[in-house]
């Protein structure tokens, strides 16, 4: 797969994105609720995102996986374990999360699901109008859970789907500077938007 990988950049240590999710997007008029329709092309780590998240296609998890670990695995080797960004909509099946247990698996680290938690789902801050607001609101909405071993100083790695405006992985970096068992934080999405 060929990916086109970028340093994104916050309050992490080290951050990256495989690829944007889409190359192209032209409006096609609207549907029949009045709600606009696009002609999408995505990249492949895009449309194999795409698949798993919108069509259950679980075979996407290993290869999206591997393509983490190929692109950006040397630049992570000290992290201690694997989190998963929490996620924004209560689902059955919560993609970011397979992800992050594959990625840990194959890089023969722990996978820890409950450090960081959604307490709360908070409205879409998108429209709110400057970024820290953005991220104080999705702050309080965060708990970090002190389920690491005493006396542990840890390296740790978020994955998340999608890189935006940046306002998730901040807001849950804040949360998690605030552990004392946390050293570095490094993230890594497996999209991003036209960023």
């Amino acid at each position: 797969m060929k990916v086109n990988v970028q340093r994104i950049f916050g309050n992490w240590d080290i951050g990256y994105s495989l690829d944007k999710h889409s190359s192209s997007s032209v409006y096609i008029g609207n549907n029949e609720f009045g709600h606009p329709m696009f002609d999408t092309t995505r990249t492949e780590i895009g449309e194999a995102l795409y698949q798993l998240k919108y069509n259950s296609d679980r075979s996407q998890i290993s290869i999206i996986g591997q393509q983490v670990v190929d692109s950006v695995g040397n630049y992570l080797q000290s992290a201690s374990f694997i989190i998963p960004m929490p996620a924004s909509k209560k689902r059955a099946f919560q993609p970011v999360n397979e992800i992050a247990k594959q990625v840990a698996a194959l890089m023969d680290i722990p996978y820890i699901e409950n450090v960081l938690v959604k307490t709360a789902y908070t409205a879409q801050v998108k429209n709110m109008p400057s970024k820290e607001e953005r991220i104080n609101t999705l702050c309080s909405s965060f708990k970090v859970h002190n389920v690491l071993a005493e006396d542990s100083y840890n390296n740790v790695l978020i994955i998340d789907d999608l890189y935006d405006t940046g306002s998730s992985l901040e807001a849950a970096t804040t949360m998690l500077r605030q552990y004392t068992k946390i050293n570095k934080i490094f993230v890594v999405t497996i999209t991003r938007k036209n960023v």
